[in-house]
């Protein structure tokens, strides 16, 4: 039984050791994306950090399944990125906070399994889509804070420690996996750039991180509708995009673990985690798939684990502020870049010869509206709209009908095939109304009359025969397809099939 408040998991052995260390793992390796997603989005990276922190503890606690790690994520993180150069911070968090009465609406509804609605290519092409955002958005990493781009000895400096960090987080996992690579890469360049003076932009460069417990803030911006319609758009997009990012982040887990999270309940935390972000300087987030899978990496199965990161990170923000804003930013911008080489989906390309053409247009055309538009919501929701009709289109061409005379002169077809909104055509092509003989039965025992346009299309069969005075006999309809008949009156008048010149009648043994 999922006991909703279990913090430790007591209903299963707890590893304290595994867990505590994958906690500060995990807490090492969020510290330079949070930081790294907050400046790509133009946010103070001490926004970023709280969000680590507020996120990562509410999810942990609350949250879906064990083992899953939220935090200022840049899946969401980008969909903010406009507003926050159009009209402030303040919209943001106010942004964030709707968005998560959003996410917690899907709980409550319980909506949270449509997420299995998202084809693969779909995920393919939202997910390589996002990781170049990542990696191009690290171009704007080798600019001076003034906006001009590095030259000269400024930018042979940068280009060489980004190379170092890219080169330490490849070589470093070959000698040992028990510390990551990425913090051991910033831990090396913050060494050889603090040690050796070398001259090169850091955080504080471009804000303060120092801070204490994340104050309790309203967001400072008016409370009308002017203001909705600017915040709206923008939280519905964060919400999707996070419970899309989250869901899917929570099914990944459920694989490795061979366990069953609780998507609904992820729903509920991730909107709680984000009405959190937004009244306490937090700019918002959802589960992360790196930090998840370096969680367990490190062998972590149970909440602990996220509990201890985000108070890891709290501790950080309160007495380590001096020393991560000395972090260059070279170190973080090789980690990210990692980050997204990491998330690109490579395998895509191996198997991309054995998909359909239209998986891999579809995956394609998500990419691109993605890395165009950065509205990751929207390219997912195009790419969910393709698929659905490319398969409308196959399944409306598998539609059948075999057809015989019996001993007594009746004439039958047997429908074979989906009968919907899209096959309508086709089906009503099967019939040879004006050689047929007087009495003809239409047996659906292998198919399935689905919507209101296939009640429609059975109106117009029975309304042709009748007119050419035949009668036509309607056998094995499925109990869902009688509601629909019942329920379509104002199609099907029901006293005609009860009519003995044109009736429609099902099969008791149905």
């Amino acid at each position: 039984m999922n006991k909703v408040f279990n913090l430790f998991d007591f209903s299963q052995k707890v590893n304290y050791k595994n867990e505590i260390l994958a906690g500060f793992t995990v807490a090492m390796t969020m510290i330079p994306e949070s930081l790294m997603f907050a400046m790509l989005a133009g946010f103070p990276p001490l926004v970023g950090l709280y969000a680590a922190f507020i996120m990562g503890l509410i999810t942990a606690i609350f949250g879906g399944r064990p083992g899953l790690i939220s935090g200022g994520a840049g899946a969401t993180v980008v969909v903010l990125t406009a507003l926050m150069q159009l009209h402030g911070i303040e919209y943001v968090f106010g942004a964030v906070a709707l968005a998560g009465v959003l996410q917690i609406t899907v709980g409550l509804f319980k909506l949270g399994k449509f997420i299995r609605l998202v084809p693969q290519p779909v995920m393919y092409g939202f997910v390589n889509g996002l990781a170049v955002i990542i990696f191009t958005a690290q171009l704007d990493r080798f600019k001076e804070t003034t906006g001009d781009w590095f030259t000269g000895t400024a930018l042979y400096i940068m280009l060489g420690l980004v190379a170092l960090t890219i080169a330490i987080v490849i070589i470093f996992p070959k000698i040992t996996k028990a510390i990551p690579a990425s913090l051991v890469a910033i831990i090396i360049v913050f060494a050889l750039v603090y040690f050796f003076n070398i001259p090169t932009k850091t955080v504080e460069d471009i804000a303060s991180i120092e801070g204490g417990f994340p104050p309790f803030h309203i967001p400072n911006i008016p409370l009308n509708l002017k203001t909705l319609e600017i915040i709206f758009p923008y939280s519905l997009i964060m919400a999707a995009v996070g419970l899309t990012e989250g869901l899917l982040t929570l099914n990944l887990v459920d694989e490795i673990t061979k366990t069953r999270g609780n998507s609904n309940r992820e729903c509920l935390a991730q909107g709680a985690a984000n009405i959190a972000n937004g009244f306490f300087f937090g700019m918002g987030g959802c589960p992360m798939i790196a930090q998840t899978l370096v969680n367990l990496s490190a062998g972590s199965r149970a909440r602990l684990s996220g509990i201890i990161a985000s108070l890891t990170i709290l501790i950080i923000i309160m007495v380590g502020a001096p020393v991560v804003g000395k972090l260059p930013i070279a170190a973080l911008t090789g980690v990210m870049i990692m980050v997204a080489i990491g998330t690109f989906e490579w395998a895509s390309f191996k198997i991309i010869n054995k998909m359909p053409k239209s998986d891999i247009i579809t995956g394609i055309l998500v990419a691109i509206i993605t890395i165009i538009t950065h509205n990751l919501a929207e390219a997912v929701l195009i790419g969910v709209i393709i698929s659905a009709l490319v398969f409308a289109w196959e399944s409306a061409k598998r539609i059948r009908a075999r057809h015989y005379i019996d001993e007594n002169g009746i004439k039958h077809y047997e429908i074979y095939g989906p009968l919907f909104f899209g096959s309508t055509t086709v089906f009503a092509e099967k019939f040879d109304i004006d050689t047929d003989p007087q009495e003809v039965i239409i047996d659906f025992k292998e198919s399935r009359v689905s919507d209101m346009s296939a009640i429609e299309a059975l109106n117009g069969i029975t309304k042709k025969y009748h007119e050419a005075g035949k009668t036509v006999h309607l056998r094995h309809l499925s109990e869902d397809c009688k509601r629909l008949l019942k329920n379509a009156e104002a199609v099907i008048d029901v006293n005609i099939i009860e009519d003995p010149t044109y009736k429609v009648v099902t099969d008791k043994h149905n």
